[in-house]
């Protein structure tokens, strides 16, 4: 039997992570009626695992990055049999970046305009100046940490903080670059290195990925919660959303969602998904209807494909002084946008960012990458020495641009389901070969970086299976209906009263970590979605 209520919300937010917070923060602070529903709960930052004495193994198990190991009653499973790469998400209030780094890096100008530049892909309908003012908002509200004047982008990108110490592997990494008279700069964090509203200075623990136990890290369950539910937003946590509802003319109407097995019914005037570029499709088509035969908001046959997952490489470099290589925060102390720009004489278009990062635990650098040497190597004193080795180790990685293909996609699997029932996603995905020229190419260039910092031991690593958390492109926006979902607002095409706000509607991945554009997006996306509910267009 489902619940429904006569309350008639402004909008109906579908998803608590970084979009959905920043979505429901800017329409409670307009005064709208505002409502949010989160499958997962509130993470108390004393249940992280880097609480625990044994803090790696811990991460391994509740806290893992792919839900199909987590298995969290808030996850719901993937089919991954015929993908290349699993992907990574977590269900909480504050998504993934319970999860992520804090590596903040904006899409570059060029990213915005690959057909036009390299003939591939196709353009966004906004550019770089008109995301520009929605970056800094957010930049200044969370408290980034960086430095101005990075000659890889326009003039005015200027971090409100200062950036964190490079510490001594960062100055090793810099000494490299500069040998090799390739760029580098300070990496702009999500996090303070000086205390700001809800956030807390950094205390370089160096485990951002599991959670901060400080309340440093610019998590949206910190950084935006607070003053989005204090503004008046209702958030309900434990909330799955099974359907988004339409009228008889199409156009949405709220949604039909299960807490504890009981079923529910929200109606609002609109409906804002930001349910992760995996959720997002899903739930689309899970939402088929009279009107909407193919799914909902899918008249271009697009929901669901054009699926980039960013795949990762990394090299990791062991030296003979201490780095102190434990010190965090573990996002990147500096990076690199040497490659990032297309050069047609390497045999592939766009290219990859380059970050120096601390080793992710003593764990994971000792026996995990040293995984590929023989078993009595990792026993006895040489284990003691293989995690001796991590103090002194540099862990260069990389975001590969990872060009939409309609053959990546999400589709519902015929048989898996949730524990309620519901259709699970699908998930298909094969590396291009594009993607693996630039993956071979960046290992190289990594590789060369190490030897030029005199690196003692080097060991790529391009298996790093259900570290991706970058979900994008599934939902993307156009001006054209026919070859998009939504328009630059995320205003579904062809469903009125719809919104879509995450990684979805991105058009092209770049090689930025995707956290800022996708905040960026969602906050411009609600200020014309007030301007709507109150009168305007």
């Amino acid at each position: 039997m489902t619940s429904t209520s006569d309350e008639i919300y402004d909008a109906l937010i579908i998803g608590a992570g970084p979009s959905g917070a920043v979505t429901a923060h800017t329409l409670a602070m307009a005064g709208l009626k505002v409502i949010c529903l989160e499958q997962g709960d509130y993470v108390l930052p004393s249940d992280y695992a880097a609480n625990f004495d044994m803090w790696e193994l811990v991460a391994r198990g509740h806290w893992a990055a792919e839900p199909n190991h987590r298995r969290n009653p808030a996850d719901y499973p993937l089919e991954v049999s015929d993908t290349d790469l699993s992907p990574s998400m977590y269900s909480a209030v504050g998504g993934s970046s319970i999860h992520y780094s804090a590596l903040w890096a904006r899409l570059s100008p060029s990213d915005f305009r690959v057909r036009t530049l390299d003939g591939v892909a196709e353009d966004w309908p906004i550019n770089y100046t008109e995301l520009a003012p929605y970056y800094a908002e957010i930049d200044n509200f969370i408290g980034v940490s960086g430095m101005e004047g990075d000659p890889a982008f326009p003039e005015g990108y200027v971090p409100p903080l200062p950036p964190m110490p490079l510490g001594k592997y960062g100055m090793k990494a810099a000494e490299s670059m500069n040998a090799l008279g390739w760029h580098w700069w300070p990496h702009a964090n999500a996090i303070p290195s000086q205390k700001i509203g809800n956030l807390a200075a950094c205390a370089r623990w160096g485990t951002c990925t599991q959670g901060c136990p400080e309340g440093a890290k610019a998590s949206f369950d910190l950084a935006y919660w607070p003053n989005a539910i204090k503004a008046g937003t209702k958030l309900v946590t434990g909330a799955r959303v099974s359907r988004i509802t339409v009228d008889d003319t199409g156009a949405a109407t709220g949604a039909e969602w299960i807490k504890n097995g009981e079923r529910f019914q929200t109606r609002a005037k609109q409906v804002v998904v930001c349910a992760n570029g995996i959720g997002t499709p899903r739930l689309l088509l899970l939402s088929a209807s009279e009107r909407h035969p193919d799914g909902l908001a899918n008249s271009s046959g697009l929901v669901g494909k054009n699926l980039m997952l960013h795949p990762n490489c990394a090299v990791i470099g062991y030296y003979e002084d201490d780095l102190e290589s434990w010190r965090g925060p573990a996002g990147s102390a500096i990076s690199s946008m040497q490659f990032a720009e297309t050069d047609k004489s390497r045999g592939f278009v766009r290219g990859s960012k380059l970050h120096a990062c601390p080793t992710p635990g003593l764990m994971f650098s000792g026996v995990d990458a040293h995984r590929l040497l023989p078993f009595d190597q990792l026993w006895g004193a040489n284990f003691h020495n293989v995690i001796r080795d991590g103090r002194s180790a540099i862990f260069w990685a990389a975001n590969i641009d990872d060009l939409p293909e309609e053959t990546n996609r999400v589709t519902l699997d015929p048989v898996l389901c949730d524990s309620d029932g519901i259709p699970a996603p699908k998930i298909s995905y094969r590396f291009s070969e594009n993607t693996l020229k630039c993956r071979d190419f960046t290992v190289a260039r990594m590789t060369d970086i190490h030897l030029a910092g005199g690196a003692k031991k080097v060991i790529p690593i391009t298996d790093l299976q259900g570290e991706p958390g970058h979900l994008l492109g599934t939902a993307r926006m156009g001006s054209d209906p026919a070859t998009s979902v939504v328009d630059e607002f995320g205003r579904a095409h062809d469903c009125p009263n719809l919104v879509i706000s995450d990684g979805s509607i991105f058009v092209t991945g770049g090689s930025a970590n995707p956290t800022s554009t996708i905040t960026a997006l969602a906050l411009r996306n609600a200020r014309k979605l007030v301007e709507t509910l109150q009168g305007g267009n």
